[in-house]
């Protein structure tokens, strides 16, 4: 069951993420990143809502009883994507998700390490060290890789 979830995660999200991130860069590039990430939104709003209205099973909390602060993560996929519009025509998909990954990760290694947000503590150890230090380097080698080609030859739009 483990290896399944696993690999939903990395084909599931990861590498839908990552098309959709490509995607909605060349868009945002061609039509504005306000209205890719409008387009973005306005479609996964639908879809949640008929899957929502559908397929959800009763809670015993709804948006309007759960603790505001947890509403705010709503806000963050909006700063996600506007991020992400932005940044994929200008540096690429593999730089701009190696970034995302790389923020995810030591922003996760401090929520573990410190238990933020009611999760359970797992600390900080070499292990998870090493692992911010590879994808640090994994993003340096992308950017350099990216300078040498532009170097090479003009990206075009």
């Amino acid at each position: 069951m483990l290896l399944f979830i696993v690999l939903l995660a990395v084909l599931g999200s990861g590498a839908v993420l990552s098309a959709q991130s490509s995607i909605n860069g060349r868009l945002g590039a061609k039509v504005g990143v306000l209205e890719s990430a409008w387009l973005t939104f306005a479609s996964g709003a639908l879809l949640t809502f008929l899957l929502m209205f559908f397929f959800e099973t009763p809670h015993a909390e709804t948006l309007f009883t759960a603790p505001k602060w947890q509403l705010i993560g709503a806000l963050f996929g909006v700063v996600y994507m506007l991020a992400m519009v932005f940044a994929i025509p200008r540096v690429g998909t593999a730089a701009a998700t190696v970034a995302v990954i790389t923020g995810q990760l030591l922003m996760s290694l401090l929520i573990d390490h410190f238990a933020w947000l009611g999760n359970t503590e797992r600390p900080l150890d070499l292990s998870r060290l090493a692992a911010v230090a590879l994808l640090f380097g994994a993003l340096i080698l992308i950017y350099q890789s990216n300078s040498r080609q532009e170097r090479v030859t003009p990206v075009e739009n």
